[in-house]
This record gives structure tokens, C-alpha cells and sequence, in this order.
């Protein structure tokens, strides 16, 4: 059984700021308003969510299943 990390620091690539998140275990989260600059971070093409395009760590199902099981 593999071990899901549930957090991730979403960095802004707009204007660089970082806030650590819980992610959803069972979804993607597709639209992220930013705290700093109030961009709304979108999944770059080929991703399925903000984490996967800006956390540190990607989402939890692609975390256990791999990329494209979104």
C-alpha cells in the first residue's frame, strides 16, 4: 500500500508566492485563486490540476494510479 501525501506548496509562477494546501484525496482541484496576486492559476496543458502544474507534490490519484488517470 502506498503512502498519499495530502499536502503540497502551490507556488504562484505570476508573482512567486507559496502557500502549503491540503489536497483533495478523491478529486483535482482544476482553478486556484492566488492569495498574493489574485491570479487564477489554471492546470498547464498536459496536467490535470493545479498541483500537478505547481505543488510540490502532484495530486493524490496521480500520485497512486500515474499520470493521465485524471
Amino acid at each position: 500500500m502506498s503512502v498519499v501525501v495530502t499536502e503540497s506548496l502551490l507556488t504562484c509562477p505570476s508573482c512567486g508566492h507559496r502557500q502549503v494546501m491540503c489536497m483533495p484525496q478523491d478529486a483535482c482541484l482544476y482553478f486556484h485563486e492566488c492569495a498574493g496576486c489574485n491570479a487564477m492559476l489554471k492546470p498547464k496543458p498536459g496536467d490535470c490540476c493545479v498541483f500537478c502544474s505547481y505543488g510540490s507534490v502532484p495530486c493524490p490519484p496521480v500520485q497512486l494510479h500515474g499520470k493521465g488517470c485524471c
